[in-house]
């Protein structure tokens, strides 16, 4: 029996985003029970860069005018450097986050991803990570950024590049387990 067993998680990605920030994630979260959503703008699929070079495809369960934050436990937001940009500049994509944390949901975000919480607005007073190159956007969106390869607050769960990923993946899994958090606000 799963940690997490009759709960829906979110996986908010576009074209562009670290292979390994996506499937590891996904694959923990599918061992621990959880069905899993990829999300995106558009329908089709999305593609992974890996190593700097454009890798696999995945399939696009739902998209973002099609998928309702309220039927879904918890998010994930993958980083690689073109996905978190292409998000972040889209009002569908920060309401749906927003409403994660309006609601206390927990959300987790690894490397680049935070950058889509900036342009949500769900940073300040925060404590954080991220991949090192987003550390000043962070700190002037009003986050408490930490050099450490996991950190939660109240349901928020952010760590820095792929090889975070056991730590991150075992936090996730035991936030989403724990479910809404009052801490966790936007």
């Amino acid at each position: 029996m799963g940690k997490l067993n009759n709960r829906t998680i979110a996986v908010l990605s576009e074209n562009g985003f670290e292979e390994s920030e996506l499937t590891s994630p996904v694959a923990r979260l599918k061992e621990e029970g959880a069905t899993v959503h990829i999300i995106s703008a558009k329908a089709g699929t999305i593609r992974a860069m890996k190593d700097h070079e454009w890798s696999i495809e995945v399939e696009v369960d739902k998209t973002l005018d099609s998928a309702d934050p309220d039927e879904y436990h918890g998010l994930v937001l993958p980083g690689g450097v073109i996905n978190p940009d292409a998000l972040r500049i889209n009002e569908s994509a920060l309401g749906f986050v927003r409403a994660f944390f309006e609601a206390g949901k927990p959300v987790a975000a690894i490397c680049h991803g935070p950058q889509t919480l900036i342009d949500a607005e769900v940073v300040s007073g925060r404590k954080m990570t991220s991949y090192p190159a987003i550390k000043k956007d962070l700190i002037n969106a009003g986050a408490n950024w930490v050099d450490e390869e996991v950190v939660v607050d109240q349901g928020l769960v952010t760590s820095r590049k792929p090889d975070d990923l056991p730590a991150f993946n075992d936090k996730m899994v035991e936030e989403f387990a724990e479910g809404v958090h009052e801490g966790q606000h936007a």
